[in-house]
C-alpha cells in the first residue's frame, strides 16, 4: 500500500553513483517515503541515472515519484534551485547524496516540523558530525568570535559566519532551536523558502549555500534540529574538492558575503574577527598537513581571495 508523505524530496548529485545507490537503498528501508524525489544530475557520465532508474518502480508502488533530470547547471545550490522548480509538495527535503537515515528519519521530521506552525525548517542529527566540546583554546576562540563566553555554541552562528552543528545530548528535547540548518538531510516548508532558494553567488562548489538559505529563513520563521531524526553521513570525495586553493578561496569569499550581506557585520572588529578565523584555519591546515603542498595551495586560495575582496572595496568607492 502506498504511505507516501505531502513532501518533495530533491537531491543534487555528481559522478557518485555508487553512494548514490546506497542512499536510495536506505531511503527504501524507510516506513515512509516521500511523495516526490527530483534528482537532478551533474555527472558526465549515465551510471548515476542508472542507478536512480533501479528504485524507480519499487518507490512508485509505495507512492513516491522518482524522477531524474540532467542539471543544466553544475552546482549544489543550481541543481537544487532546478530540482525546486518541478515539485508541487508543501514541504521540500534536501538530503546528500551520500546519507544513511535511521528508522522512522523522515516521519520524525514530518512530525517535528508539523510540531510547531512558526517552524520553517528542521534539520536531522548527523550523528557522525554532531558538536563536541571544545579545547581551551578553541573555547577562547570562540568567545571572541562570539564577543562574549557562551556555555555552548551548539547551532549557533557567531562573529564572521562561523557556524556550529547541534548538539547531541539525552538530557536535550527532541526538537531544539537552532540558529542555522544544512542540507545534508533538511526540512523546510515550501512557502518559508526564498526564490530562489539558493542565490546565484553560490556556483559551483560552494562552502555555505545552506547557511545562507537558513539565514534568510530564519528571518521569519523559526529553525530547530529534530534531534531523533537520525542520519550517518558517508562524506565522499569529489572532483570540486580537489582543487585546495579555489576551495580555501571560495570558503573565505562566501563567508565575507554571509558576513556582510546576510548577518550586516561590516564593521572593523568583524573583519578582525574574519581575519582571526581564517588565520586559525590556516594554522590548524598547516599542523594537519605539516606544512606541505596542500597547506602552501590554501594559502595562496586565501590570497587571492583577499586580492579579489580588497579589489571589490576598491571600485566601490
Amino acid at each position: 500500500m502506498p504511505n507516501a508523505l505531502p513532501i518533495a524530496a530533491v537531491v543534487a548529485t555528481r559522478d557518485r553513483p555508487g553512494p548514490l545507490s546506497r542512499t536510495l537503498a536506505s531511503l527504501a528501508e524507510q516506513e515512509a517515503l516521500p511523495a516526490e524525489l527530483v534528482l537532478v544530475d551533474a555527472s558526465r557520465e549515465s551510471r548515476s541515472r542508472e542507478a536512480a532508474g533501479a528504485f524507480a518502480e519499487g518507490f512508485a508502488r509505495r507512492g513516491c515519484t522518482l524522477s531524474w533530470e540532467e542539471a543544466r547547471v553544475a552546482g549544489a545550490g543550481a541543481q537544487r534551485n532546478q530540482g525546486l522548480a518541478r515539485v508541487s509538495q508543501d514541504a521540500v527535503w534536501f538530503f546528500d547524496d551520500d546519507v544513511y537515515f535511521a528508522p522512522a528519519c523522515l516521519k520524525r521530521l514530518a512530525a517535528a516540523l508539523q510540531s510547531d506552525r512558526r517552524l520553517g525548517g528542521v534539520s536531522a542529527m548527523i550523528v557522525n558530525q554532531s558538536y563536541g566540546s571544545p579545547g581551551r583554546v578553541s573555547r577562547l576562540l570562540f568567545a571572541v568570535m562570539a564577543g562574549r563566553r557562551l556555555l555552548s555554541y551548539a547551532g549557533c552562528v557567531v562573529g564572521p559566519a562561523v557556524n556550529f552543528l547541534p548538539e547531541d545530548r539525552d538530557d536535550l528535547p527532541e526538537v531544539v532551536a537552532v540558529e542555522w540548518l544544512n542540507t545534508t538531510c533538511t526540512l523546510y516548508r515550501r512557502e518559508a523558502l526564498p526564490n530562489p532558494s539558493f542565490a546565484p553567488n553560490f556556483d559551483s562548489y560552494s562552502f555555505m549555500e545552506d547557511l545562507a538559505l537558513s539565514l534568510v529563513v530564519g528571518k521569519s520563521w523559526k529553525l530547530a534540529n529534530a534531534r531523533r531524526a537520525r542520519i550517518f553521513h558517508d562524506s565522499q570525495p569529489g572532483a570540486h574538492k580537489d582543487n585546495v586553493a579555489a576551495r580555501s578561496k571560495k570558503e573565505l569569499m562566501d563567508r565575507h558575503h554571509i558576513m556582510t550581506r546576510l548577518l550586516g557585520r561590516r564593521g572593523f572588529g568583524d573583519y578582525l574577527r574574519l581575519f582571526l578565523w581564517e588565520s586559525f584555519q590556516l594554522a590548524v591546515c598547516a599542523v594537519e598537513k605539516r606544512g606541505g603542498p596542500e597547506f602552501w595551495q590554501a594559502l595562496e586560495g586565501k590570497a587571492a581571495g583577499l586580492r579579489d575582496l580588497c579589489g571589490a572595496a576598491k571600485r566601490g568607492r
